[in-house]
């Protein structure tokens, strides 16, 4: 009962602060951070809540949430008598982590197909350009620049983007695009997209996408600073706001009007780095949080 009380309390926790989070202000100082504690949120979240329920269902066996399940599917009696609530925990948990996990794997699946159906169209339509080496370009008007993430990596440019952007602002979104692929941003972006096709009636969960949309932009460009003038990235992406630029196909990462003020003041402007003393806090609530869930799942307190 214990455990459950306490996996309860942390699912209530991540939620409370998964909505306090969506307002931070320090998260666009520490782009890459941030993607870290809202994923420590999330899986926390997702363990707890499902958690929560299957260690209360499994009581009547005096054991944790994994080595009750385990003897639960053994077929063993426990050793006190089911109840119509134990039951009821045990349909609504069982439920509850097979959605989560149902979701993840259909988002995955489905980003698989688009893409390989997305590469095969590129092949047709498509073309390469000696200006912009390793780059296909769609001759298409519209300003365009994204790329297909995945082992078969590809950054694709239009011939509108080509026209639209000098040769430094031209390399400077090379340079966030091929960010995205170098840190698999695709692969951040999964977990938040099945959670919302899981609730898509939740306000938390839309606005954790949103936020996580926004940091890893916000980390591509960090990156991208690197190799480029920051005012160059900052100039490219003013006129791909301006220019309508055309949506980027599903299940791709590309440059897109969104939060593109947020994106060029912190790039002409940027903040200070947060201190190491807060940087270590959030890592240490991080790593708290990825390893508290899981240990209450094995054992029971």
């Amino acid at each position: 009962m214990i455990t459950a009380a306490v996996l309860a309390a942390l699912a209530t926790a991540c939620a409370l602060g998964s909505w306090r989070f969506t307002t931070a202000r320090w998260t666009s100082r520490a782009p890459r951070l941030a993607i870290i504690v809202w994923q420590s949120l999330g899986v926390a979240w997702g363990l707890a809540t499902t958690g929560a329920m299957l260690a209360y269902a499994v009581l009547p066996y005096g054991v944790g949430v994994l080595p009750g399940l385990i003897a639960f599917a053994r077929g063993e009696t426990p050793s006190e008598a089911w109840d119509p609530l134990h039951v009821l925990a045990m349909i609504a948990g069982l439920t509850s982590l097979a959605v989560l996990v149902v979701v993840l794997l259909t988002a995955g699946v489905q980003a698989l197909r688009a893409r390989r159906r997305h590469r095969v169209l590129l092949a047709l339509i498509s073309r390469d350009d000696p200006g912009v080496p390793g780059v296909r370009v769609l001759d298409h008007p519209s300003a365009a620049a994204y790329c297909v993430p995945g082992l078969r990596s590809q950054v694709v440019v239009s011939a509108g983007a080509l026209e639209l952007l000098s040769q430094d602002e031209m390399a400077a979104v090379l340079a966030h695009e091929a960010a995205h692929v170098r840190e698999r941003h695709d692969l951040v972006l999964l977990p938040f997209a099945a959670l919302r096709r899981a609730l898509p009636w939740s306000k938390v969960v839309a606005d954790a996408q949103a936020q996580v949309e926004l940091l890893i932009e916000m980390a591509a460009d960090d990156r991208a600073r690197r190799y480029c003038s920051p005012r160059r990235l900052a100039t490219a992406l003013l006129r791909f706001g301006t220019a309508g630029a055309m949506p980027t196909p599903h299940g791709m990462l590309g440059v897109h009007a969104h939060n593109v003020m947020a994106r060029v003041d912190r790039l002409i402007k940027p903040g200070p780095e947060l201190s190491a003393f807060v940087r270590y806090g959030y890592l240490a609530l991080s790593v708290s949080l990825l390893t508290t869930t899981p240990f209450l799942w094995v054992y029971q307190l």
